[in-house]
C-alpha cells in the first residue's frame, strides 16, 4: 500500500485495498520523525480502531517536545510501554483498594459459598460450613474487612464457643473454614495473610476408645435383631470384619466372594480398595441375605438406594440395653464406629499383632493403630510371666554355688606359678 502525505506534517497514511471505514477506505497512519540523526517511522493505528490524522500528529508533537526537554518517552514504543505500565499500575491500587475494603461477610457470600456450592455435590458437606460461619465465625468478623481480622479475633470466636461448650475440635472446625475462605481468595489474586495460621491449634483428643465386652456386643446385636435385621446384619459385619460404616454401606454384590470369603472394599476412606475377611458368622449372614445384580448394594435403604446414615434402631437399641448410661465424656459414648473398636480390640486381646491389626483396619498410618497398643497388655505380661522358673529362686542353691566358686577360685594356680 502506497503511503499518502496528509495534512499534518509528519503524518502518513495507506489505505486499504478493499476495507472500507464509513464511505471511503480504510486508513493506517504512521509517524515519520528524525531521533539521534536517523529517520524513524512509527505505525499509530487503523481508522476503524479510532486512529485519525489529529490524534497521529498530536502523538507526534508530544514525542517531538520530549526528545527537545530531554524529559518523557521520545518513541511511540516507549510511550505504550509507560502507558502499559501505568495502567498495570493503576489495575493493581484498584485491586489493593478493593481487596483492603473487602468484608469478610462479602467475600463469604459471594466468593466463597458459591464456589463450595457448585464444588460439592453433597449439600451437608457445605451447609456444615454455613452453620459455622452463622452462628459463630459471621457475630464475630462478618462485618470486619479482610486486612482487619487478626488472631485476637479468632481467640474471641474460640472464647465464644467454648462458653457454649463446644468442643476444641468444632472449634478446629470453625478456624479451619475461615482458612479455607482467606486460602481459596489467595488463589484468585487476593494475597493476604492468613490469620489463622497465627492462631494456636485447639489441643484435644477427639478419639473414640469404647469398646465392647463379648457380653455387650452379644446384647447389642440379639436387641438390634427384633428391630432391624438390616441393622443387626451391618453392625455384626463391623464387629466381626472391622468395618466402617461407609465401607458397609458401599458394599455390592459384585465385592462379596462368598466362595473365597473375601470382601472387596473400593474406594475407602483412605481412597485405597483393601480386601476384609468374612468370619464364620459373617458368612452364613451374607448367604441368608436376599441376592440381587451385581451393582446392587447388599444393605440397601426403603427405595433400594445405598444407605446414606446409620439407623436409628441402632441408637434405640444402644439407649434400651443402657450402654451410654452415665456416660459425660463423648469420647466413651457407644456409636457405630465403636464396633470396629471392639474388633480391633478383640483381635489384639488374642495375641494378634499390631501391624496384622493396621492391615485388617486398612489404616494408612501406624500411628493409628497403636492407639489399641494398651490392649495387649495382658499379652505382653503373659510373655514375661513365660519366663518365670527359667532360674532358680531358691537362696540356698544360690549358696551352694557361691561356695563352690570360692574353692575353685583358691585353688586355681597363681600367674607367679
Amino acid at each position: 500500500m502506497k503511503r499518502v502525505r496528509s495534512r499534518y506534517p509528519g503524518v502518513r497514511y495507506r489505505e486499504h485495498p478493499s476495507r472500507k471505514h464509513g464511505i471511503g477506505a480504510d486508513r493506517y497512519f504512521s509517524i515519520f520523525y528524525k531521533l539521534d540523526g536517523r529517520m524513524i517511522e512509527e505505525a499509530c493505528g487503523w481508522a476503524s480502531k479510532g486512529m485519525t490524522e489529529k490524534k497521529a500528529a498530536a502523538i507526534l508533537a508530544e514525542l517531538q517536545e520530549n526528545q527537545r526537554r530531554g524529559e518523557g518517552p521520545r518513541t511511540l514504543r516507549e510511550k505504550r510501554a509507560l502507558d502499559d505500565q501505568a495502567r498495570q499500575e493503576r489495575e493493581a491500587e484498584e485491586k489493593r483498594q478493593e481487596r483492603e475494603g473487602l468484608l469478610f461477610k462479602k467475600a463469604w457470600e459471594e466468593v466463597y459459598l458459591p464456589h463450595i456450592q457448585g464444588a460439592r455435590r453433597n449439600p451437608n458437606s457445605w451447609k456444615h460450613e454455613k452453620s459455622l460461619y452463622d452462628n459463630w465465625i459471621a457475630p464475630v468478623i462478618g462485618d470486619k474487612r479482610l486486612v482487619d481480622i487478626s488472631p485476637f479475633h479468632l481467640e474471641k470466636i474460640k472464647s465464644n464457643m467454648t462458653k457454649e461448650g463446644r468442643s476444641p475440635r468444632y472449634q478446629e472446625l470453625a478456624l479451619a473454614v475461615i482458612r479455607q475462605v482467606f486460602n481459596h481468595l489467595a488463589g484468585h489474586g487476593f494475597a493476604i495473610d492468613n490469620p489463622v495460621d497465627q492462631v494456636k491449634k485447639p489441643k484435644y483428643d477427639n478419639r473414640r476408645m469404647r469398646f465392647l465386652t463379648v457380653e455387650e456386643a452379644s446384647a447389642l446385636l440379639e436387641e438390634l435383631a427384633t428391630r432391624s435385621i438390616t441393622a443387626h446384619d451391618m453392625a455384626l459385619l463391623s464387629l466381626h470384619a472391622g468395618l466402617r460404616f461407609g465401607e458397609i454401606a458401599a458394599l455390592q454384590w459384585q465385592d462379596v466372594d462368598l466362595q473365597r470369603g473375601i470382601l472387596t472394599l473400593r474406594d475407602t476412606k483412605n481412597a485405597e480398595t483393601r480386601s476384609a475377611f468374612m468370619s464364620g458368622a459373617v458368612k452364613a449372614m451374607l448367604e441368608r441375605r436376599p441376592k440381587g445384580k451385581p451393582s446392587d448394594y447388599v444393605f440397601q435403604s426403603k427405595k433400594g438406594g445405598r444407605i446414606k446414615k446409620i439407623s436409628h434402631a441402632f441408637f434405640r437399641a444402644v439407649d434400651a440395653l443402657g450402654l451410654n448410661d452415665g456416660v459425660k465424656d463423648r469420647r466413651q459414648e457407644v456409636c457405630f464406629h465403636s464396633l470396629r473398636h471392639t474388633h480391633a480390640s478383640w483381635l489384639i486381646e488374642r495375641g494378634a499383632n499390631l501391624y496384622a491389626v493396621k492391615e485388617i483396619l486398612g489404616h494408612k498410618d501406624f500411628s493409628t493403630t497403636s492407639r489399641y497398643s494398651h490392649l495387649g497388655e495382658n499379652t505382653l505380661k503373659s510373655a514375661i510371666e513365660s519366663l518365670n522358673g527359667t532360674l532358680p529362686e531358691n537362696r540356698d542353691f544360690f549358696s551352694s554355688v557361691r561356695k563352690k566358686l570360692t574353692k575353685r577360685k583358691k585353688s586355681a594356680p597363681s600367674k607367679k606359678d
